[in-house]
């Protein structure tokens, strides 16, 4: 395999700076008050450069999430070569991602924003990850429900975006405001929450 040229590594290591800030301004501030001019300046490029990597604001967070579902998916990999239960598996998924947050590593994007929505859904490598992710998940919510380890009546679906909301959970942020817990005990209570519910 050829190795890439300075230029070519250069460009990659720009384009890597440029991905981990607007990760860590996406986490910190969200997609509505990250701007583009405060990327550039963070990463110590003019604007003009900033677009020859990524023509947008939209695609900017579109490297981000695609980056974040690439962490997911390595970790996802490594949970498959452990021996645990289905529902097991999902409670480690779910606790790192909150981690992640909470360490400010997983990006913040608005619900209702359709040129994001847009951007995101005609990127095939978003794509192609997001569903690999869904897969993985769907696999093991079904599993742990014919098992007995997650309710049964609820339609999968909904279990899985139950799931994926806890990457936004505001309450992560609140807690850990509040100053009173470490991130870890933060992550088990509401792990608790998700996968006991509050019945005693």
């Amino acid at each position: 395999m050829k190795r890439p040229s300075f230029r070519q590594q250069m460009l990659l290591a720009r384009e890597q700076a440029i991905v981990a800030c607007v990760n860590r301004l996406l986490s910190e501030k969200g997609y509505d008050q990250m701007t583009v001019d405060e990327v550039a300046a963070e990463v110590g490029i003019a604007k003009a450069s900033l677009y020859k990597h990524f023509p947008s604001k939209e695609a900017l967070a579109a490297a981000a999430m695609i980056h974040v579902l690439d962490r997911a998916l390595g970790y996802v990999k490594n949970l498959l070569t452990e021996k645990r239960k289905p529902s097991e598996q999902l409670h480690k998924l779910v606790g790192w991602v909150m981690l992640q947050s909470l360490e400010g590593e997983m990006p913040s994007l608005p619900a209702q924003n359709s040129a994001l929505r847009e951007t995101l859904g005609a990127n095939r490598d978003y794509m192609d990850k997001l569903m690999e992710l869904s897969e993985y998940l769907g696999n093991w919510i079904t599993s742990a429900q014919k098992a007995k380890e997650l309710n049964p009546k609820l339609p999968p679906e909904v279990v899985l975006y139950t799931l994926f909301a806890r990457a936004c959970d505001p309450v992560l942020q609140v807690l850990k405001m509040g100053g009173q817990y470490s991130n870890e005990q933060i992550c088990d209570y509401l792990l608790t929450t998700c996968f006991e519910g509050l019945r005693y």
